[in-house]
């Protein structure tokens, strides 16, 4: 397996000097079961393979680019990233920074991982959405703490745990039509379809995002469509292998980059 890691590239029509990435599993120092390229701290894995993937990612990145990693904690908690918050890993579940050379980055393995920028290009945000973060208003949390007004906002879905492959109880379903309001009530209904398991669902977290996206009144929705289960080759799966590494999406901003 050689080293170099191989990254996804959101499709949005982000400005020139919006740098946004997603890793794969691909490329990296970690061995199983944390193969490839695990950017977690926090899994289990080889401190030292860690550093060294993150040091990878980092030389992926223009120069002198910072990462925001995050103690992530399925929260509503946003920080923004700058100052001391580069080192002390605060526990959050999104960040945003209006400054050049901050990435604000999060770590998944099938929860879904968000970006926004500016329309503008004047500020950026990483939010993770597991379906706990989501249903309790990560999302909304992050746009509020950016401080532009949504339509003036673009997002990007990365790469999570595809509606086919997310099994939830009944009580996931119930607790996001009780935050659902009745014009959103039906769209969040859809999001749910029966499972062949009694009193459980299988849940669209894609569409579930775009539901509280477009409630927020942001049209500039992009991503979605990959599935972290069912594509091993390429991404690190929680429910699939439990013991598995994390990929890291992230946004930044910078000088104006070739596209």
């Amino acid at each position: 397996m050689g080293l170099q890691p191989t990254f996804i590239k959101p499709d949005w029509p982000a400005p020139a000097n919006v740098l946004a990435l997603s890793t794969t599993r691909a490329g990296g120092h970690s061995q199983p079961p944390y193969r490839g390229f695990n950017l977690a701290l926090h899994v289990g894995d080889q401190p030292d393979a860690v550093e060294a993937n993150r040091a990878l990612l980092a030389s992926g990145l223009p120069g002198g680019t910072r990462v925001c990693w995050l103690d992530q904690v399925h929260g509503v908690q946003v920080v923004k990233a700058d100052g001391a918050e580069l080192v002390s890993q605060p526990s959050a579940d999104a960040s945003w920074s209006d400054q050049s050379g901050v990435a604000c980055a999060v770590m998944t393995a099938d929860c879904l991982p968000v970006l926004f920028c500016g329309a503008d290009g004047s500020c950026v945000a990483a939010a993770h959405a597991g379906w706990r973060g989501l249903q309790a208003g990560i999302l909304e949390a992050t746009v509020a703490a950016m401080g532009v007004d949504p339509t003036q906002l673009l997002a990007w879905l990365g790469p999570a745990i595809g509606p086919a492959r997310f099994e939830v109880g009944g009580e996931v379903r119930e607790a996001f039509l009780e935050t659902a309001g009745g014009a959103e009530r039906a769209a969040v209904n859809a999001c749910f379809s029966p499972a062949e398991r009694g009193g459980h669902f299988l849940a669209d977290l894609y569409a579930l995002a775009r539901c509280r996206l477009r409630a927020l009144g942001l049209t500039g929705v992009y991503g979605g469509g990959r599935c972290t289960f069912e594509e091993s080759q390429h991404f690190f799966s929680y429910r699939r292998e439990h013991t598995t590494g994390r990929m890291a999406t992230l946004v930044a901003l910078g000088p104006e980059l070739e596209k």
